[in-house]
């Protein structure tokens, strides 16, 4: 038999034996692993759209607000490096049925609360659990996928631009028809409790992907030149896609725009990687190098950028759409920790130090932002910013767009 042991344990994790069954839990699989990705942006972008009135109603000051903007990917590097000892440890499953009850624990308390600091502190439990299913997810498709990681990828990346895009744009009609910033933001504790309920039938079917002879720790990732240049790659796109989901509605609202079509905007932003990530996963699989893919995507950051200092109000639909096909460097580098990696373990254990060391780097990015409009008040600098950050994004992601395996630096690591 050439089937991996983890290959083997993946296809048989639903199965009696029968085809019937096999191909009714590959289906169940799916359907939560799309679930899942659904609810893995609104806690962190629901925010942005009424951050003014979420400022004003909990009496919140700009520097706190910068905060807030920033907890996202705080929470990505201190909790998402938890996730796969956890799996290890009590399961994959049980591990993210866990992380979608916090976070709809986490948004549905933070609703109601009125100190600031309560506000801050729930959201940060919500996106706790948003942290550690969103580093689960890779190994989840390498380990029941392991023969359609391109093809998976590109299912959960576009079911999550489409979470992130209805975060975007309902959250402000949301709460305008229903009474307030509280009710928008509450909503999606909803929608993280339904899509726990698939993950209920799967514990008792529960997996121990890195259990293995090859189990592969983060710290040996830190230690080779990809795993590195991965980190730095996800961190600066990173930066760059949670500086605009917070503060560029802010930035169409203080150049003419109502908080309604501002939300829109920002929705543009998130909705052109509703096809494009059906695409980029699967062109990137067909290659062994995807420098091609990197390129065409990255070029559209910084025309977009110099559009929104030139002109941010009369073409803002235009700048929203390449700044949106910019951002869309995300499911390119969530495809490429598959592809970087032979196993599950090399998957789990790239996935969880390139999203825990890049997102500490990309918690500098909105509160940076925030600082630079507080100091300067208006948009020219900030963005200047985020376009000076393209460069480093754009060469490194050319060296982490190279064909080669994590599992096979291991034995070549990076010298100190």
């Amino acid at each position: 038999m050439s089937d991996s042991p983890a290959s083997r344990n993946g296809r048989r994790s639903f199965s009696d034996g029968r085809s019937g069954h096999r191909v009714s839990g590959n289906l169940l699989i799916l359907g939560a692993i799309v679930m899942l990705a659904l609810n893995l942006r609104p806690a962190a972008v629901s925010v942005g759209p009424v951050l003014a009135e979420v400022s004003d109603g909990l009496a919140m000051s700009h520097t706190l607000a910068g905060v807030l903007t920033s907890l996202p990917v705080v929470a990505f590097a201190g909790f998402g490096a938890l996730a796969p000892g956890l799996a290890r440890a009590v399961g994959v499953h049980r591990v993210t049925l866990l992380s979608l009850v916090v976070v709809a624990a986490g948004l549905g308390l933070r609703a109601v609360v009125d100190s600031p600091a309560a506000f801050l502190a729930l959201s940060m439990v919500a996106l706790a659990g948003m942290a550690a299913a969103n580093v689960l997810l890779p190994s989840l498709v390498k380990l029941h996928f392991p023969d359609r990681v391109g093809a998976v990828t590109a299912i959960y990346t576009t079911a999550l631009a489409i979470g992130l895009t209805g975060a975007l744009t309902l959250t402000v009609p949301i709460a305008d028809t229903y009474g307030g910033w509280r009710i928008g933001l509450g909503v999606w504790a909803i929608v993280a409790l339904v899509a726990a309920l698939p993950w209920l039938f799967m514990v008792g079917h529960d997996q121990h992907p890195d259990a293995e002879p090859h189990d592969i720790r983060l710290a040996q990732v830190a230690r080779t030149r990809l795993g590195l240049a991965m980190a730095l790659f996800f961190g600066l796109q990173s930066l760059q896609a949670y500086a605009v989901f917070g503060w560029f509605a802010q930035l169409w609202r203080d150049n003419g725009y109502s908080a309604t079509h501002a939300g829109l905007l920002l929705g543009v932003v998130a909705a052109v990687s509703i096809p494009l990530s059906s695409w980029i996963p699967a062109a990137a699989a067909r290659r062994t190098d995807q420098r091609g893919v990197l390129l065409a995507v990255m070029a559209c950051y910084p025309v977009g950028y110099i559009g929104l200092i030139l002109a941010p109000h009369s073409l803002a639909i235009l700048w929203a759409l390449l700044v949106g096909i910019g951002a869309c460097t995300f499911p390119l580098i969530l495809t490429m920790i598959g592809l970087r990696s032979r196993t599950p373990a090399g998957t789990a254990a790239l996935s969880g130090f390139t999203q825990s060391a890049g997102y500490l780097l990309a918690a500098v990015g909105p509160f940076t932002v925030g600082a630079i409009y507080d100091a300067t008040g208006g948009w020219t600098w900030p963005l200047a910013f985020l376009l000076a950050l393209t460069v480093p994004q754009l060469l490194i992601g050319l060296y982490a767009a190279q064909p080669r395996f994590i599992e096979d630096e291991l034995s070549r690591p990076v010298r100190s």
